[in-house]
């Protein structure tokens, strides 16, 4: 089995019983620049610190799984250059050559169930991107969450992704859709869209419960919380809808694919709104993990319907 290094907080976190969150590392090392990304880093684990919980930053750093990171590795991640951005395919090899790497989604879900930790906040998953009929360009993220049983914290699919394509994947993998608090499928940067979410709950405690339930009724994977950005820093997707147009056909114009094109289209998107796509990043990241801490913490409430 992979060793696992548990940073010392996660360590004692685990051994005391109390909730723990996990976090991924990709809006580090991929997300922004340095300062600003590990002074986000530094505030997102501090918002689960101060919900209740213990944040579990996790990344490969010279070929070890590192399950939280102490404030010094976390710096020196922030700084790093030509660090890997993991998913389910390429982990493994990294972890093999003693390689540095970032977890998106999938890893971190991975990583966060090999260590015993149920629930995980991010941004946004990744998903269907607009003509993957063409592409085939799925994210891996999807079929992560049909197998592994963690619950992610998210705010909706990226937009920049083909959202209802998106939910059709999900819905055929059995992956439950829960919206925190609205009937509407959250569109990431906009708290709304015209896009019904297929489950709605309203408290952390049922979010919980279904977790527990999905495993007592032996079904395999996770579920996806939608957890709308809050109202005071959203931008209206009438507003970002032609920006996102714009940026998808830059990238097909010149090319970009694979794991290049959510970099290219996040970071085109961030010039043409002037920052303002960052600033609404940075707000729903810290909901998604006070959402997450929340339901960490109900996790450890007596079993529902054992």
């Amino acid at each position: 089995m992979i060793p696992l290094h548990r940073s010392a907080e996660v360590a004692a976190a685990q051994a005391a019983g109390t909730p723990v969150v996990a976090l991924e590392s990709t809006i580090i090392t991929h997300g922004m620049p340095y300062p600003q990304n590990l002074e986000v880093a530094r505030t997102v684990e501090a918002d689960v610190r101060a919900a209740g919980a213990t944040p579990a930053t996790i990344a490969v750093v010279d070929g070890n799984l590192h399950i939280g990171l102490e404030d010094a590795q976390l710096s020196a991640l922030a700084q790093a250059t030509g660090v890997a951005k993991l998913s389910r395919a390429d982990m493994a090899a990294c972890i093999a050559t003693g390689g540095t790497g970032a977890t998106t989604v999938a890893a971190t879900m991975i990583a966060a169930h090999l260590a015993g930790i149920a629930v995980f906040a991010t941004g946004g998953i990744g998903g269907v991107h607009k003509g993957a009929e063409d592409s085939f360009d799925i994210s891996a993220d999807l079929l992560e969450l049909a197998q592994t049983p963690v619950t992610v914290v998210a705010a909706g699919a990226k937009a920049i992704l083909d959202v209802p394509k998106t939910l059709e994947v999900l819905e055929t993998q059995g992956v439950p859709v829960i919206t925190y608090g609205q009937d509407s499928f959250p569109a990431f940067w906009s708290s709304t869209s015209p896009l019904n979410s297929p489950l709605r709950m309203d408290d952390a405690t049922q979010i919980a419960g279904a977790h527990k339930t999905r495993a007592l009724l032996g079904l395999p994977g996770g579920q996806l919380v939608a957890n709308p950005i809050p109202a005071g820093h959203e931008i209206p997707a009438a507003d970002l809808a032609p920006i996102i147009a714009r940026a998808q056909a830059e990238a097909d114009q010149q090319g970009v694919s694979g794991k290049g094109v959510t970099p290219f289209l996040l970071q085109r998107i961030f010039e043409l709104t002037e920052g303002q796509s960052l600033t609404a990043n940075i707000a729903l990241v810290r909901n998604n993990a006070r959402l997450a801490s929340k339901i960490a913490a109900a996790l450890l409430s007596e079993p529902v319907n054992a």
